[in-house]
């Protein structure tokens, strides 16, 4: 029987670690060949082996998603490898100007350190070129190789619960994940004419490297679970299966919207 997304070539940024190369593999298990961009070559070839475990094809493209030309250089890889491009998942961003991908990094003892009036601007910058503005470079590489071959695609942007709750400490990230919100909505009405879907995913909580730095502490930990009437933070599958129904023809009339795996964090 084939699999939900036989045939289909999907892009994934971020794809050595967490939610990146949890979507991956799942993705392959559903047929489709995978292109993995990430800094990391030593992590995404990991990827790569659980993507040909699974029967399916594999490339990776180092790739920097905030530098420009390094986008359009993947979208140019993928098409030379594959001849299309009819997913993308832009799942590449840090969680803090410090992070690097695949590894814990501990946040400030003093939460008022990351504090607007305190962090360095630099920082914000990092975080908003990442997270905001590489996705967007991201999209638009792809959504033109759609456009230009004719191909009603499905694009996905990793936002997060943090698009909606304001985290002390965070501005940063807040901001460029609710940023990446609006940009799915906006990308969703000018794609809609080329049949090229546009949506978002908000994980809440979710056991990724990204978060290990403060699920790490017990009690940070059991705050944060806390949050969630379901009483557990995410795994990175979770998000990967919501990905999967944006990506397949099940999802045919959504466009422009955000699902948030959150284990009902926005219930109360």
């Amino acid at each position: 029987m084939a699999g939900r997304l036989e045939g289909r070539v999907a892009v994934i940024t971020g794809g050595a670690s967490g939610i990146g190369r949890a979507t991956a593999a799942r993705f392959a298990a559903e047929g489709a060949r995978v292109v993995i961009a990430d800094l990391s070559e030593a992590r995404a070839q990991e990827t790569l082996s659980e993507v040909r475990a699974a029967g399916s094809e594999a490339l990776f493209v180092k790739t920097d998603t905030s530098v420009l030309a390094e986008n359009e250089a993947l979208a140019d890889a993928a098409i030379a490898a594959f001849g299309t491009v009819d997913i993308l998942v832009a799942a590449a961003g840090v969680s803090n100007a410090r992070y690097i991908s695949g590894e814990v990094v501990e946040g400030p003892a003093d939460r008022t350190a990351g504090f607007i009036i305190n962090k360095p601007v630099e920082y914000w910058e990092k975080v908003l070129a990442v997270n905001l503005t590489g996705v967007m470079y991201t999209d638009r590489a792809i959504a033109r190789r759609m456009v230009d071959l004719g191909i009603k695609g499905s694009i996905i942007n990793i936002s997060s619960a943090a698009s909606k709750v304001p985290l002390p400490g965070a501005a940063d990230y807040c901001v460029s994940k609710a940023g990446v919100w609006m940009l799915t909505k906006v990308l969703a009405v000018e794609l809609a004419g080329h049949g090229i879907r546009v949506n978002a995913i908000g994980p809440g909580y979710i056991d990724t490297p990204m978060t290990a730095g403060a699920s790490g502490d017990e009690a940070r930990r059991r705050q944060m679970v806390s949050t969630m009437p379901l009483g557990r933070m995410g795994e990175a599958e979770d998000v990967a299966n919501t990905a999967l129904f944006l990506a397949s023809d099940e999802s045919s009339f959504f466009t422009g919207e955000i699902l948030f795996p959150d284990g009902g964090m926005f219930t109360g």
